[in-house]
C-alpha cells in the first residue's frame, strides 16, 4: 500500500497550505504524514487543509495520524502513537479550525464518523470550498 502526498499554498488573508493525500493512509506510512505536517508547520504553516479527495482507504493508524496532526497545527509534540488510541477515545468538543479537511470519499468519511474523529474537523464537499471558508475565517 502507498500514498503520494503534494503540498500546495494558497495565499489569502492568511497563507493557506493544502496537503493533498492519495492512495492508502495506513500504518505503512502514516508516521510519515506527521513528519511531513512537523516540516510544514516548522516551515511556517499554521492554517491546513487536508485534501482526501485521491485518498482511497484509511486505516485506524490513519486516525491516529490525523489526531496527532491536529496537535502539531497546535505547536504540541504529538502523542507516542501507541498512546494515541486513549486520546482518540477521549475526543469532544468544538471542532477546531486550524487543521480542515477536505472532499472525504465515502468510505473515508465513514471511518471519520464512526470513530467520532469528524467532530474534531470541520469537513468540506471540496477543496475550494475549503479555502473560501478557511480564508473567511482568518
Amino acid at each position: 500500500m502507498s500514498m503520494d502526498t503534494t503540498v500546495e499554498q494558497v495565499e489569502g488573508a492568511v497563507p493557506i497550505t493544502i496537503l493533498a493525500l492519495n492512495g492508502e493512509l495506513d500504518a505503512s506510512n502514516f508516521r510519515e504524514l506527521i513528519d511531513t505536517v512537523k516540516r510544514l508547520y516548522d516551515e511556517g504553516a499554521r492554517k491546513l487543509i487536508i485534501d482526501l479527495a485521491d485518498l482511497r482507504f484509511m486505516a485506524s493508524s490513519g486516525l491516529v495520524a490525523l489526531h496527532s496532526i491536529v496537535q502539531v497545527m497546535h505547536g504540541q509534540d504529538p502523542l507516542d502513537p501507541e498512546g494515541g488510541w486513549q486520546a482518540l477515545h477521549s475526543l469532544g468538543g468544538d471542532a477546531q479550525t486550524e487543521v480542515r479537511l477536505a472532499g472525504p470519499q465515502p468510505a473515508v468519511e465513514r471511518v471519520l464518523q464512526r470513530t467520532g474523529l469528524d467532530r474534531m474537523f470541520v469537513v468540506h464537499a471540496d477543496r475550494h470550498t475549503a479555502i473560501d471558508a478557511a480564508s473567511a475565517a482568518a
